[in-house]
């Protein structure tokens, strides 16, 4: 008798390499995006999850860790899995049936802490705006008004609508006097802009590795106030997550024990990234990101294009554009990437394409690069741009505002 079921095919698939393009894709879209070459061979490597070097890499990893989130946490974990794992760890752990939660929407992810929320079985109450809007600090401050909410949930940076929340430092004051725990998502921002996690009062902050960051996907970073963690300890259980219950997470990330396989590459390569941003310093960093999409801005309304959201609230590391009247947006990012190997974000139902200024993605190159890529796909289908003029307010506002900087 056959050792195998011969009904079952086997495949003859093609390498990783005949698979990958033979020049590679520069990402400039909402992430992941281009790594470091330190990153990349870091992320190589492979080292046993347990002992004394891994003690060493998990250590550095929560030391940096706290000075990017900007806190003193001593509860800083990473987990195997999206920066949506970290949303579903700090939502699993934090409500449960009988507590209720504020969820502030203005897009596709902040709406993400809705349906996690429901998931654990929280009462959940929408502040929703419509997308392309902020939420604002006296919106929050009336809702919080009609009653008691045990957390309330918001996002720096809504990624699928290129929005900032400005407001959020007065959000955070407002959260904290109405006793609410604040829990913020900065997948998007972190590192690319100000978070200030404790002069803020936020509790729980989290992202992911592959945007602000530039390191590999799949590795995600949380980090917990004292109050959180009070409140994990009273969850009445049993915790919906194995993986994610972070008193779990506390063995493996606070006392060097078995939790589950550690994502080593991951963390070796996240480790690399975060050396790289201390190395780099955060003043510097925010520097040369607001520079670069600043200039990139100039660029594309120099070009022609309108830029979706107004400057006040315009979020610098994902920049969201309007697709012009009878340019096929799929079509054009298919161009842009066949012709020119630039990849760029299209989005969640609204008519806009956007680019990412993130780590590694803010890089002079990247910007003329992409730029007319952007411009020669649209002119293809049919918008009436200057191309010519779009490439030089790039370079002007380069030359005058990001001298020394990128």
């Amino acid at each position: 008798m056959s050792p195998v079921d011969r009904n079952v095919p086997r495949p003859i698939p093609p390498s990783i390499i005949q698979v990958l393009p033979a020049e590679p894709l520069l990402l400039m879209g909402a992430g992941p995006v281009p790594v470091p070459a330190e990153v990349a061979r870091a992320g190589g490597m492979v080292i046993n999850h347990l002992g004394d070097t891994m003690n060493m890499v998990v250590d550095g990893v929560k030391e940096m860790a706290r000075y990017v989130f900007q806190t003193h946490d001593d509860k800083v974990y990473g987990v195997s899995g999206p920066a949506s794992a970290c949303m579903e760890m700090a939502v699993g752990n934090l409500l449960w049936p009988g507590r209720r939660v504020l969820v502030l929407k203005l897009g596709w992810f902040s709406g993400r802490f809705a349906e996690m929320a429901a998931g654990v079985g929280a009462t959940v109450d929408l502040l929703e705006v419509p997308e392309g809007e902020p939420v604002l600090a006296r919106q929050v401050e009336g809702k919080l008004a009609e009653g008691k909410y045990d957390v309330v949930t918001v996002v720096q940076g809504e990624t699928s609508a290129g929005v900032w929340t400005r407001d959020l430092p007065e959000i955070a004051t407002l959260a904290r006097q109405a006793k609410a725990l604040m829990v913020a998502d900065a997948v998007c921002t972190l590192s690319t802009m100000p978070l200030k996690k404790d002069e803020w009062g936020i509790d729980v902050v989290f992202t992911g590795s592959q945007k602000g960051i530039s390191s590999l996907p799949g590795v995600s970073l949380i980090t917990f106030s004292e109050a959180a963690w009070e409140t994990v300890k009273q969850h009445p259980g049993p915790k919906p997550h194995w993986c994610l219950d972070v008193m779990r997470a506390q063995n493996f990330w606070g006392n060097h024990t078995y939790h589950y396989t550690a994502p080593v590459t991951g963390l070796l390569a996240m480790y690399e990234a975060l050396r790289l941003i201390c190395e780099e310093r955060l003043e510097q960093r925010f520097a040369r990101h607001r520079a670069s999409s600043l200039a990139l801005q100039a660029g594309i309304e120099g070009m022609g294009l309108k830029l979706s959201i107004p400057a006040e609230h315009r979020l610098n590391s994902v920049v969201a554009i309007d697709i012009p009247e009878g340019v096929d947006g799929a079509r054009a990012r298919r161009y842009m990437s066949e012709r020119f190997k630039v990849e760029i974000s299209g989005a969640f139902g609204r008519d806009i394409v956007r680019i990412g200024q993130m780590g590694e993605q803010c890089r002079a190159p990247n910007l003329f690069r992409t730029l007319h890529a952007l411009g020669v796909a649209f002119s293809r289908e049919g918008a009436k741009l200057d191309l010519s003029r779009g490439m030089a307010e790039l370079e002007a506002q380069l030359i005058e505002h990001a001298a020394g900087v990128l």
